[in-house]
């Protein structure tokens, strides 16, 4: 479903226009907040059987969008109980980060074989024959699947010549690498937080936009209320995702007037990353101190390493972040300054909730999250006039937001400043795939290597919290790219 504008898409954007609007404009808070489900669902235009369950949905996502955690199902819960908590210009993500909705969730199939009316009824019945233990059986000249036998091996679905069998896979599990999906008593998804790495893949996969994650561009509103100085920096996979008739320059602008002091770009700090860890590689992979090393750029790569291939911790590169690098390039250049990253990722928000780098980056938010806040303020960015320049980077650092950009730019700098060293380079995009990756590394496989791995397949232009299809992303970046001034940052003695 992705680069579709679904009807759960368009549904997120409203959530996050309403909830920026209250913050903007609101005068009384928590009334406003109690009517807003019934502003949003309409009553003859109800996407659900029942408008009072639709209502009920919305009200739990204005929560997630205000910072707020669900409410139970089976206490009385007030929907703006913790509402002054969160009525402040500082408050971190608290976990867990991405939740699942439960009276959204459709309990989907999680993983079973079912013959679907397209049976032919075929006298060869190839489907039964080939079935390992006995799971199929004829009624009425139709074949039928005893789920209790049948072990999901798919061995009747690749025989039938009419493709009369259907394989059905809870959308959410399927795209969650970890395995991290379980069900609850009644069969509706619950996430595992010690397996969740928090990709948000299983949201943006969800057809019925049953799992959300917190978000806090309530707070950041109050912050750019408060009159302290909001400095922004947007990731490299912006570009493009606002319009393709906005330009970097016009984002800029219109960042300024939403009420931003500056704008940096996040790769900035992508060039210093590049710096660190190509000196990394030609030091310790190069010469033998270590077998392989692993980029840290994405924070579900690097937690999936932690969590399930604990014996690779000291082999992920300790450069800074580039989120992480470049908000202590503003603070050092902006000691007053509160710092906001704006990007396409999910996992990022975990990332800036670590006690180790609350002091460097206060809010996260997503390019989804943006646009409310733009819609919100009535900021029509097909209309902006620009008056300041993107600026900073190199072709280098631009590239990180499209898979294999970032072992690209470290190989780039590797021939540049390292000669005489030969650089070996993988990459994976995909939990699964960089689970694969991470075995073979385990193994012995990938010795000598430098080794990418994106969580989100494509990249960070895949992030959960982009607006544009995949293509279209890379293309824009690219192009971004190859329009820097410099292609590769200077190395400093």
């Amino acid at each position: 479903m992705r680069g579709i504008d679904t009807q759960v898409r368009k549904n997120r954007r409203r959530i996050f226009k309403e909830v920026a609007n209250l913050a903007f404009h609101s005068d009384n808070l928590k009334d406003d907040i109690e009517a807003l489900p019934y502003k949003i669902v309409d009553y003859d235009e109800s996407e659900y059987e029942s408008i009072y369950r639709e209502r009920a949905i919305v009200r739990e996502r204005i929560r997630l969008a205000m910072g707020l955690s669900l409410r139970p199902e089976n206490q009385p819960v007030h929907l703006t109980q913790g509402l002054e908590e969160s009525n402040i210009d500082e408050k971190y993500y608290e976990p867990p980060l991405m939740q699942v909705i439960p009276s959204a969730c459709n309990a989907c199939p999680e993983n079973c074989y079912q013959v679907t009316d397209k049976c032919m009824g075929c006298v060869a019945h190839p489907c039964r024959e080939v079935c390992p233990r006995g799971a199929i059986t004829m009624k009425n000249g139709k074949s039928i699947i005893d789920q209790e036998k049948c072990i999901k091996c798919g061995k009747c679905k690749s025989v039938c010549p009419y493709d009369a069998i259907s394989h059905q896979v809870r959308p959410c599990a399927g795209a969650c690498g970890v395995n991290a999906i379980k069900n609850d008593e009644k069969g509706r998804a619950v996430i595992d937080n010690n397996l969740c790495v928090s990709c948000g893949q299983c949201m943006v996969n969800c057809p019925f936009g049953a799992i959300a994650d917190k978000s806090q561009i309530f707070q950041l509103i109050r912050a750019l209320q408060s009159g302290n100085k909001i400095i922004a920096q947007v990731a490299p996979a912006f570009v493009g995702q606002f319009g393709p008739d906005v330009t970097p320059d016009m984002l800029k602008t219109a960042l300024k007037e939403l009420g931003f002091f500056d704008v940096y770009e996040t790769a900035i700090g992508a060039d210093m990353g590049a710096l660190a860890e190509a000196e990394h590689y030609a030091t310790e992979v190069a010469t033998g101190k270590l077998p392989f090393s692993l980029t840290s750029c994405c924070p579900s790569w690097s937690v999936l390493a932690k969590k399930f291939f604990p014996e690779t911790i000291d082999k992920i590169s300790n450069a800074l972040t580039p989120m992480v690098a470049t908000a202590r390039v503003i603070k050092e250049e902006h000691p007053d300054a509160k710092v906001v990253f704006i990007g396409p990722c999910a996992s990022k928000k975990l990332e800036a909730s670590r006690r180790t780098i609350r002091s460097d980056v206060d809010f996260v938010i997503t390019f989804e999250e943006l646009t409310g806040m733009f819609e919100a303020k009535g900021i029509l960015l097909n209309e902006i006039q620009a008056m300041d320049k993107m600026q900073g980077a190199t072709g280098a650092g631009r590239g990180y937001g499209v898979a294999g950009g970032v072992a690209s730019a470290i190989e780039d700098v590797v021939r540049e400043y390292y000669p005489d060293v030969e650089v070996n380079i993988e990459h994976a995009e995909s939990l699964s795939e960089c689970k694969k990756m991470l075995m073979l590394a385990k193994a012995g496989k990938k010795n000598g290597c430098l080794i990418e791995g994106m969580a989100c397949p494509g990249g960070c232009i895949a992030g959960a919290g982009t607006n544009i299809p995949i293509m279209q992303a890379a293309k824009a970046v690219n192009n971004f790219k190859e329009a820097a001034q410099q292609k590769l940052p200077e190395k400093t003695e």
